[in-house]
């Protein structure tokens, strides 16, 4: 028997620049067996600033400006965690993620950038843009270059990344006459030799750019920028990008700094060896160079290699960095200027070279090698098909089909306990003990993501579902872990962060995590063992009746979006999304439908499945309006280019549902994890809590049998 490689080390990058996107490439590419890889970041994207002059004149969208961590992460097989880190711990190695437990680490390393916020001058943390973070930045210059219609802007620090951006302001906003102006504490460009930027003047002089020097900016306001003169330059979006200062946090890591930024060797290793540091944020002592993405990219594989060699008890190899390198300026148009060692260019055929360069750049994100399934050979007839060509799925894609079960279930005898009530067909049960009414349900989850807190919460939601469609109060529930093969030190911080989150999960919803139970198997699973207290008689899949308004609380599409991120065809910002939703709780929306007369989560046999149980309880039929079932960002796309889950065929071939052939319809067919509610409630009701608590009114209830889905 071929034996995993049990998890020895964790390695976590914080972080998703240049150099750490790189490394993770090759990381994909030639992984260290035993090191389990995490990746903390405050979003599912990481944009690549040699190509922001580019996005806000124009010449680029913002998929094409950023990188998709999560791709990138599925590649390299690390867990992303999309969070913000604010405080490191190089003695305890725990890395601080606001609403979540602490990540351990054995091995770190830091790439945060810097950032142009200005927090000593007033008025502009609550008005002005930072240049850096670039994500936030584009994100806001997207807003505004939309939806102004008499631009005025005021970019402050004249150095090169203001000028970049002024340029690019102008030129995006060319056909609406901008008024934008350029400020600076001293002269504008000041540090080029006089060739240089006089070129660069011309460029901003060309595109209309105002030079305010000699300016010191005493207030940022809705409308204006003060200076200190008494003047104001009008401007409805000012941004910084005077100089680049470090993040605050990373002064309080306890680590040597040198003006804030860490202090690193030339193994890029900080004061504490286990912590390495790149980029922007990192200053290199024994070789101080100005802070630039070239600087970055190179320190890639010299990162990579002496992060395998400290995990792996090699030898390490220094960095040594360049003593000049090629500038190339975006000047706001499709024009570029070249500068080195004093002597500079300008014209369209060096931009035609930059875009070049920055296309190659971001390329070797976008066309990671393809998966493949590689199996023996020969094999015994039948593997082929049963493995397909694909990923299996995690989640409730990963069910074993409907028919399955039913033919199981069939077969048992039924119960003679007076105090024991099946309910919901195969999901749950009612214990009756004297005037006490308690649901007890059970749910498990394989892996849809490789961290352990996301898929924790997922799954404890995921659990809840049968105990919230039953308007049950959630009382108490046991936790199942089973863990891939890792040391006793990793176990434990797993284990951790699994119970802390799924306790604090149950205890937001009213319950207590009581026990568990852990195992090791080939990869991380999560199931739960739920109880819930019944006040009132549980509301079941049988009573729904003619006339009734079928309601949905979530959207769909989860099990299509993680079949594809699986295979590396969703989008970050969709895979990301997708997951909130599956973590989004239904207590609320549970009680705003108390009133049901009959209601389900929608969860592995998908909508169509689970309103084809509830049809087949109440003896009644449905019809749904296709374009009023909500669905999640991406899935319909996916769907239309033949993403489907792996247990999507068994779904599709529930009896007694119609339905189109055609990629929405499909979608309900889908297997959702952590799903929605779905009810049958008045009509009169369900028009009043319309829009609240996600609430969608589908489709109705009707007295001929089956369930139809149709476009009309």
């Amino acid at each position: 028997m071929k034996k995993q490689i049990p998890y020895t080390r964790d390695l976590v990058f914080v972080g998703g620049g240049h150099t750490h996107a790189l490394v993770l490439r090759s990381w994909g590419m030639n992984p260290l067996p035993g090191v389990r890889v995490t990746v903390i970041n405050p979003g599912p994207t990481a944009p690549y600033s040699g190509m922001l002059p580019g996005f806000v004149a124009g010449h680029y969208t913002r998929d094409e400006l950023d990188i998709d961590l999560v791709k990138l992460c599925r590649f390299a097989g690390a867990r992303l965690i999309n969070g913000k880190a604010t405080a490191i711990d190089p003695v305890t190695k725990e890395i601080t993620v606001p609403g979540r437990p602490p990540v351990a680490y054995d091995v770190a390393a830091i790439d945060v950038g810097i950032t142009s916020e200005m927090p000593k001058l007033d008025g502009f943390s609550e008005h002005g843009v930072p240049a850096k973070p670039l994500g936030i930045f584009a994100s806001r210059w997207d807003a505004f270059r939309a939806d102004a219609k008499d631009p005025k802007i005021a970019i402050i620090g004249g150095g090169v990344a203001g000028a970049e951006l002024a340029m690019a302001m102008a030129y995006a906003l060319r056909d609406r006459s901008p008024e934008i102006s350029l400020i600076d504490r001293g002269e504008v460009l000041d540090g080029f030799n006089r060739p240089t930027r006089d070129r660069l003047l011309a460029a901003l002089d060309e595109l209309g750019v105002t030079l305010v020097e000699g300016a010191d900016v005493s207030e940022v306001r809705t409308d204006a920028v003060c200076l200190a003169d008494g003047r104001k330059i009008a401007s409805g979006f000012t941004t910084g990008a005077a100089g680049a200062r470090p993040h605050d946090w990373v002064s309080e890591i306890g680590l040597d700094l040198h003006e804030g930024f860490l202090k690193v060797g030339p193994t890029l290793q900080t004061s504490h060896d286990d912590v390495f540091a790149v980029g922007d944020c990192a200053h290199l002592t024994h070789d101080p160079r100005p802070k630039a993405g070239v600087f970055a990219v190179r320190q890639a594989p010299v990162l990579f290699d002496n992060l395998r060699a400290h995990l792996s008890g090699g030898t390490l190899r220094p960095y040594k960095p360049q003593k000049d390198y090629l500038k190339l300026i975006s000047l706001g148009g499709k024009e570029a200027l070249a500068e080195k060692l004093g002597t500079a260019r300008r014209g369209a055929l060096l931009w035609r070279w930059k875009n070049q360069i920055d296309r190659k750049f971001m390329n070797q994100f976008d066309t990671l090698p393809a998966m493949k399934t590689k199996l023996p050979s020969p094999v015994a007839d039948g593997v082929v098909e049963v493995m397909g060509d694909v990923p299996q799925c995690g989640g409730c894609g990963a069910k074993v089909g409907r028919a399955a079960l039913d033919t199981a279930l069939s077969g048992l005898p039924a119960t003679t306990r007076k105090d024991v009530t099946p309910l919901a067909g195969d999901d749950a049960a009612l214990l009756t003990m004297g005037r006490t009414r308690q649901v007890l349900t059970t749910d498990h989850l394989n892996a849809i993501t490789d961290d352990p807190v996301t898929l924790a919460n997922i799954a404890t939601v995921h659990a809840l579902g049968d105990v919230w469609a039953m308007r049950a109060a959630p009382q108490a529930a046991t936790l199942s872990i089973t863990l891939p093969r890792m040391t006793a030190a990793l176990q434990a911080r797993t284990v951790a962060e699994i119970t802390k989150t799924a306790a604090q999960v149950l205890a937001d919803a009213g319950a207590a995590l009581v026990g568990g139970h852990t195992s090791m198997g080939a990869e991380m699973a999560i199931g739960l063992t739920v109880t819930g207290l019944c006040k009132a008689k549980p509301i079941t899949l049988a009573g729904a009746k003619p006339g009734d308004a079928l309601v949905l609380t979530k959207p769909i599409g989860s099990g299509t979006i993680m079949a594809a991120d699986m295979r590396r065809l969703a989008h970050g910002a969709d895979v990301q999304a997708c997951l909130v939703h599956m973590q989004r709780g239904q207590a609320q929306a549970a009680l705003a439908l108390a009133k049901a007369n009959a209601m389900t989560d929608v969860t592995g046999f998908g909508l169509a499945g689970h309103l084809a149980g509830m049809c087949g309880a109440s003896g009644v039929g449905a019809r749904v309006k296709l374009s009023d079932v909500p669905l999640m960002e991406g899935a319909l796309h996916l769907a239309e280019t033949g993403v489907r889950s792996t247990i999507y065929p068994d779904n599709r071939a529930i009896e007694g549902v119609t339905a189109p052939d055609t990629a929405r319809a499909a979608l309900m067919f889908d297997p959702q994890t952590g799903g929605g509610l779905l009810a049958a409630i008045p009509k009169s009701l369900a028009q009043r809590l319309a829009g609240t608590q996600g609430i969608h009114i589908i489709g109705e209830i009707t007295d001929e049998p089956g369930v139809v889905f149709d476009d009309g």
